[in-house]
């Protein structure tokens, strides 16, 4: 398959490159930069120049897909409009193709709000978003419901590496705090899922799902951030082995009304992943991954 891949040197986007590369597929990636459209040729991409905030420009140089992945993610004030903007352009694109093309977006665990504490949240809980990111529920239906391609929804957990992703922040801490800061408690569960296992499901997603169905991509149901946050004070030797505890209006202030998702706590189900796409996670112990960073 062809498929062109947004966000594609993101913390997800990069890995979902990789992994469609390595499967056969083509790819064909959105460069906004020199150094984007390098860093995807090297790994064998098609880099596209161009930037999801001015979508008019770049449609007319793709070549005919058969895919397309949408994993990008700015976090910026401007996020809503051009999101709207990108899919009311994009979109009608996609349907003007002589067939119908798979189109994979990318929701989040946030769209989902604080779990029950007696169940997991799976794709039939009602949306319940975090208000920086409301805006997503309508732009998730906005795509399941069009007509004249085949959409798909992924909603990631919390996205790792032990060196990157939303553990970014723990290490940054851990080599130069004397405490690594967790938000609202020890005890808050985080969702969780390696950026690879996340790749994997994206491509069987794009290989094998029905059409208009919605997938949690989560490989860890839930982990306590306490035990997060100790694998790094550990390995890096912090002065207090202990988190500190710090609110989710010190985070709001630090990082953005967005981080308050940081204090959700949420215990997400990846069992219709597991079910309907054979989706195998390989990692689940991120806190050995954590103690082996060289």
């Amino acid at each position: 398959m062809r498929v062109l891949v947004l966000g594609g040197t993101g913390s997800i986007g990069g890995p979902v490159v990789r992994e469609l590369i390595r499967a056969g597929h083509e790819v064909v990636a959105l460069a906004r930069s020199v150094a984007s459209a390098d860093s995807v040729a090297r790994i064998g991409a098609r880099p596209i120049a161009g930037d999801m905030a001015t979508p008019e420009r770049w449609l007319a140089d793709l070549p005919p897909l058969d895919g397309v992945i949408h994993a990008a993610a700015a976090f910026g004030a401007d996020d809503e409009t051009t999101e709207r903007r990108l899919l009311h352009t994009l979109l009608p694109h996609l349907r003007a193709a002589a067939r119908n093309i798979r189109f994979i977006y990318t929701g989040g665990c946030w769209l989902y709000g604080m779990s029950d504490e007696a169940r997991e949240t799976t794709e039939a809980t009602p949306f319940d978003p975090l208000p920086a990111f409301a805006w997503g529920v309508a732009h998730c239906r906005l795509v399941l419901e069009a007509r004249g391609i085949d959409p798909i929804v992924i909603h990631p957990a919390m996205v790792y590496e032990p060196c990157g992703g939303v553990f970014a922040r723990f290490r940054t801490d851990a080599t130069g705090r004397d405490a690594v800061r967790v938000v609202a408690g020890e005890q808050v569960h985080w969702p969780l899922v390696h950026a690879e296992d996340l790749a994997t499901l994206y491509r069987l997603a794009l290989e094998g799902s029905a059409p208009r169905e919605s997938y949690i991509g989560a490989a860890i149901e839930g982990m306590p951030v306490g035990r997060i946050a100790r694998a790094y004070a550990q390995r890096y030797g912090t002065r207090l082995p202990d988190p500190e505890v710090i609110s989710a209006d010190q985070i709001a202030a630090e990082l953005g009304e967005w981080a308050r998702g940081y204090a959700l706590h949420q215990r997400q189900s990846g069992g219709k992943a597991r079910r309907r796409l054979g989706w195998r996670p390989l990692h689940l112990d991120p806190e050995s991954e954590i103690l082996a960073i060289p």
